[in-house]
This record gives C-alpha cells, structure tokens and sequence, in this order.
C-alpha cells in the first residue's frame, strides 16, 4: 500500500486571508473567531511538571509511560463514566489531528476500503482517508452503511466539529453495533467532551468506550482525545487514544518502527493536567462565559445558532434565507469579526459559518458590541 498524492488539494483556511485582510483594517481592530486556538494561560501545574522534567536526555517510551497511562485510564473512569479502562490499552500521540489523519494508514487501510465520517466534519477524516487510498464516505445515516463489507473504519465527533452536535448514548451504541456486524472499527474523537453545555450534556458526554454505548467490550473500539482544549495544550502537542487493547498494542507496533513518540517532558506535563479536574472545570466557566456573551449577540444580529450542544464553537446561519456562507463571512468581516465558512466542513455546512468562543474577554465582548450595532 502506498500513499495517495495529496499534492495538489489546497489547504482550505488560505483562502480566508483575504477577509481576514478586510477584518483586521477595521478601525478597532480584528476579532478572530475562525480558528479555535486557546488563548488562555498553560496552567501552571501543567508548566511546572514540563520544567520539572527538563532533563529528558533518554528515549521516551512510544507506549507512554505508565504514570501517564494510569492518568488516562483514571481520568477515563472519574470524568467519563469508563470503568477499568486497561492502562496497557493507553497511546500517547503527538496531537489527536496526526491521528485522525494517518489513522487509516495505520490500519493499513487502502484501495476498495471505506472510511465513514460525519457529513459535515473537520477535514482531516476526509484526508486521511484519501492518503490511504481509501474511499470517504460522509453520512450521519447508519443505515447508509450497515451491513457494507468494504467499510473498514468509521468515525464519529461528539461533541462535533463544527456543528457542536453532541451523540447521545442510544445514537452511538447503534454506530458501534453497526460496526461490529461488519467487522469495522469505530473510531471516536472526542476532543470535546469536558464541554458539554445543552441538557443533558452539561452534566457529561457520552464516549464510545462507555458501557452504556458498548456493553461493556471494547473490542473494535478506539477513543481519540486531546489536551489543548481542557487544558491550554495546543503548543504541547498533547493527546493519547485508548480502547481496544489488540488496536492499541498494533498502532503501538507501527509507531515504534515510525517513530512517532511524545516527548517525555510532554508526556510529564500530560499527567499533570489529568490529574488536576480544578483546572479543567475553570477553563469550562471561562468558556461558559464567553459563550453566554456571544450566542446571544449572535441571535439578535439575525443570526440562528443550530446544534451547538458542546464544544468551543457556535454554529451559525442568517435568519429567514439560504445566504451562502461567504457572504456571511464577508459580512461579518466588514465589522472586523472573523469567522469560518461552514464550506469548509462539506457541502452540508455552505449556508453556515462556525464561530469560536475562543478569544479573549475583551475580543468577545467586542464582537458581541458590534453585532449589536449592526
């Protein structure tokens, strides 16, 4: 198997630079809602754990080291409701978009294989697919697929990227018995899950490794997640999956002849900010507020916020029409707000835009004040 010339696929966000030329001309400045990178300070557990383990002058280990897979697997079961999750069943990565895009690869998947992914989704389920060789599927409908022998891997995003929409138990349990009749892998990113915000997610999202969702097996089961977002990791590259052991100790197997290994001061700092729920449950309220300051603004600017049960992002259309997502992004940009063309998560997303709670107070509070004043 070889991988797929990705050559000439363009990557999607340089073709908003030139409204985010538009937006940063506004007299007070831009407010950058596009990309949802954390803007709030590392916490200093997390900072002081990296410089405790500065002097990392071994290998680390690619299976991660056993303190921080004992903090996956402890997170899994005091924040998720996943009881005995294997510790030997844990992977760091370096990052979860490297997962998501070689994943296939790692399977070892290729030409004739299917890769379901959500119908609007990040677009790297999409790539990584490709660079396989294997054919992208994009569909929310189980019943699409069931019961097909040529689907191999099947993602799904809950909380969603970009849409927020969060899975309910009942919802993934039948993803997962779906697979299993044919043999596929599900793979879940679960990126989100430390935000749910509509009931009754506020109070917890469901994970694929849950045994409401999957009786209690996790067999063909993987659960993707990182750091950056509960915990201001973006720049650590911080992120692990974990599920059924044989997946886990085969992905191991590969990624040890690759070489793809978290770096241990990283992989210290890791079990740090898995250990420290204060942290995670600060970040949360500061999200919270932002939130409550934006999606209200956005409603009263004729904007209609779908989904958006989880996650950093508020998903967006104009009231009362099927405008394209451009012109919203080109409206918008004329009061200085940068946003994300929904175009970029598939053709199901091209009357919406994504819009992230991420930046600072002020910025927020900001954009809320121009869309008022519209």
């Amino acid at each position: 198997m070889g991988f797929a010339d990705l050559s000439s696929l363009s990557y999607p966000w340089d073709s908003l630079a030139p409204f985010a030329q538009r937006a940063r001309a506004h007299p007070r400045g831009l407010v950058d809602l596009s990309i949802g990178t954390p803007v709030d300070p590392t916490p200093a557990v997390v900072r002081d754990a990296l410089a405790s383990a500065g002097d990392s002058h071994g290998y680390p280990t690619t299976h991660g080291t056993l303190a921080l897979r004992t903090a996956v697997a402890s997170w899994f079961a005091r924040r998720r409701g996943v009881p005995g999750l294997d510790p030997e069943a844990v992977l760091p990565t370096i990052g979860s978009k490297e997962l998501v895009g070689l994943l296939p690869s790692l399977l070892r998947l290729g030409p004739g294989d299917v890769v379901v992914h959500p119908r609007t989704a990040y677009p790297t389920y999409d790539v990584g697919a490709r660079l396989a060789g294997a054919t992208p599927l994009a569909t929310d409908d189980v019943e699409e697929w069931a019961g097909r022998g040529d689907v191999r891997l099947v993602w799904v995003n809950s909380p969603g990227n970009p849409t927020g929409e969060v899975l309910t138990a009942p919802q993934l349990a039948r993803v997962v018995a779906a697979a299993r009749e044919i043999g596929a892998v599900v793979a879940s990113d679960e990126c989100y899950a430390e935000l749910g915000w509509a009931e009754p997610f506020a109070e917890g999202v469901p994970s694929v490794l849950d045994p409401a969702v999957c009786g209690g097996s996790h067999d063909g089961l993987l659960a993707a997640y990182s750091l950056s977002k509960q915990s201001n990791l973006a720049g650590y590259r911080a992120a692990f999956v974990a599920g059924d052991p044989v997946l886990v100790a085969d992905l191991l197997a590969t990624r040890k002849h690759l070489g793809m290994i978290v770096p241990g001061p990283v992989q210290a700092a890791m079990t740090a900010a898995l250990d420290d729920d204060a942290h995670v449950v600060a970040q949360r309220e500061t999200y919270r507020r932002r939130r409550e300051v934006l999606l209200p603004a956005l409603e009263a600017a004729g904007l209609v916020v779908d989904s958006s049960q989880g996650g950093l992002y508020l998903w967006c259309r104009p009231a009362g029409g099927e405008q394209d997502c451009w012109r919203t992004v080109s409206d918008l940009a004329d009061l200085g707000i940068l946003v994300g063309p929904g175009a970029f998560y598939g053709a199901a997303g091209a009357v919406h835009v994504r819009v992230s709670v991420t930046a600072t107070d002020e910025r927020v509070q900001e954009a809320a004040d121009r869309l008022a004043a519209r």
